[in-house]
């Protein structure tokens, strides 16, 4: 039974085998490199998706927001690292948290480290934030003062325990070849060892923590790190393909759309499936075309290979506009259902929150 014909709806399809052998991919990778692997979650952001982690040894976990850390709690995760800087307004969860958990939060002003220590009562670690290119958040890793400041309110703290640097090189995520990606990485993780080797007399157990897909899928070395955070991984996506950091047929989501109107006349194509669905976010392909998705074909339950020239090309809050060759454009009717991957899975699963895979289960998500 092709159980896509029961698909009424804009639909994020799941391929289980891939995102399992994305997951063992990345797992057997960390273990080579004898770094510790703490994933982060927020991707696919599910119970059941966590577990298939569990199952390649997966002990440690990253997610983006204290609220993510309760869900993953309430399945039995201990460790849990929350990536994102600390919301001091919501101490009372950090402390419920911290009492049932070994949990760590991120760090990058002296302010924060005050107001938290005067808040919590349990013993809870820090990572101090770096910025190693990304010019979001974070201090400069060549900022050695700050880097201190913040480390002498963290050593007046009774319960709270330094636990290392982090950076998140999302600016691998402009890179467009995989020499690129190295080139961001080898400059991020120098900068990254250059702090560790400057604070390792004072604290000699303090980590260095790396975490992008880009960097983590492209690159074997990645010995100088000590743990490692990627998340998209998971589902990849079209922007990973373009990236350079996996092949389209590693990307294990797409999502499945219903076909509403066909204009053969400006060889466009209707869909049920907008920014609601998709997101808003687009890439630039090498062409130079913004698209939304990338159309591949309907193999069966779940998808074959990428349909030449075949794009998402607008997007609204319920509409899509597909466009494609003229000679294509009969291969498609109203009532059919179209595939396509989108452009970011991460803000693609969190609209949709929930999957189908392609045997016909649904999994929830937080």
């Amino acid at each position: 039974m092709n159980r896509t014909n029961t698909i009424e709806v804009p639909t994020l399809l799941l391929d289980e085998k891939k995102c399992r052998l994305n997951i063992h991919v990345m797992a057997e990778k960390a273990r080579n490199n004898d770094v510790i692997f703490r994933p982060h979650f927020k991707t696919h952001a599910s119970h059941e998706i966590g577990r298939w982690f569990r199952e390649e040894g997966v002990e440690k976990i990253t997610v983006s927001s204290l609220r993510m850390a309760q869900y993953f709690a309430s399945d039995g995760w201990k460790d849990i690292l929350v990536a994102f800087p600390v919301n001091i307004l919501e101490t009372d969860l950090i402390n419920s948290l911290a009492s049932d958990i070994d949990l760590a939060l991120l760090v990058e002003t002296p302010e924060v480290v005050l107001m938290l220590s005067e808040k919590i009562k349990s013993e809870l670690s820090v990572y101090i934030k770096i910025d190693s290119g990304l010019k979001r958040t974070g201090v400069p890793f060549d900022d050695a003062n700050a880097v201190n400041e913040i480390l002498t309110k963290v050593k007046q703290s009774n319960l709270l325990s330094f636990k290392g640097f982090l950076t998140h090189a999302g600016h691998s995520y402009t890179a467009r070849s995989r020499e690129e990606i190295a080139m961001i990485h080898n400059r991020s993780i120098a900068g990254m060892a250059e702090l560790k080797y400057r604070f390792r007399n004072e604290f000699p157990e303090l980590i260095v923590s790396v975490g992008d897909t880009p960097t983590c899928s492209v690159m074997d070395d990645l010995s100088m790190a000590d743990e490692i955070r990627p998340g998209n991984f998971v589902f990849y996506d079209l922007m990973q393909t373009i990236i350079g950091s996996c092949s389209p047929g590693q990307v294990a989501v797409a999502m499945a759309c219903p076909v509403v109107a066909v204009h053969t006349e400006r060889s466009e194509i209707v869909i049920y499936g907008g920014s609601t669905h998709f997101s808003a976010e687009s890439i630039r392909t090498a062409s130079g075309m913004t698209v939304y998705g990338v159309v591949v074909g309907n193999g069966g339950e779940g998808w074959n290979g990428v349909v030449k020239d075949a794009y998402l090309t607008r997007v609204s809050q319920e509409h899509g506009i597909v466009s494609m060759p003229a000679d294509m454009i009969g291969n498609y009717r109203v009532g059919n259902i179209i595939k396509i991957l989108p452009v970011h899975s991460c803000l693609t699963a969190n609209l949709m929150k929930e999957y189908l895979t392609t045997d016909g289960r649904r999994i929830a998500r937080f």
